[in-house]
């Protein structure tokens, strides 16, 4: 098995591709910190278990590590392509049951607003922060204001400020004139 990495804006994580689904259909999963994975993910666990890791973020068909601040790439790299290697030869599946994404709570005179929003997200946005090794999640819409939180090599990324703002925010209102800000949510 031969698994592609990537560099990722973030220089603290690096973009792992292993030519096979990892989460396939389902949503993209980030776990923050090794305690948030409580046998949700037997991958994460393997990774988790080698030390130095701060996060995964496991998405459609790949896997994001972000190592530790005192970690160096060159010992750390050559170990979890092992463990992706021998995990993705397993056969076992990289989530263990649904992991159902949290559902925002919307009031429905701003339904339509955040059906757009979405979409603009969903098209526009995703696929560019998902070829960074990374995620942006819906999580509201209150009042004009749009939050989203950044997953994977995003999450904690120098530039990820700039994104939102510069990038995600001026997009969504020049399309959705409703919207007047778009704030990080952290998890």
């Amino acid at each position: 098995m031969m698994i592609e990495t990537e560099d990722t804006p973030n220089p603290a994580t690096l973009k792992f591709l292993p030519g096979c689904d990892v989460t396939g259909a389902r949503p993209s999963v980030d776990f923050a910190e090794a305690g948030l994975v409580a046998g949700r993910s037997a991958l994460a666990d393997a990774l988790f278990g080698l030390g130095e890791i701060k996060r995964v973020f496991l998405g459609s068909d790949f896997v994001s590590v972000t190592k530790a601040d005192a970690a160096d790439w060159a010992t750390l790299r050559p170990r979890i392509l092992i463990t992706l290697t021998d995990f993705f030869k397993s056969g076992v599946p990289a989530l263990a049951g649904e992991i159902a994404a949290p559902e925002a709570d919307i009031a429905p005179e701003d339904a339509e607003i955040v059906a757009q929003v979405k979409e603009l997200l969903d098209t526009r946005v995703r696929p560019a922060v998902a070829s960074d090794g990374g995620d942006i999640v819906f999580r509201g819409y209150r009042e004009g204001v749009v939050y989203l939180s950044m997953q994977g090599a995003c999450s904690g990324c120098p530039s990820s400020r700039a994104t939102l703002r510069h990038g995600v925010e001026n997009m969504l209102r020049h399309y959705v004139p409703e919207v007047t800000a778009v704030e990080a949510v952290e998890e």
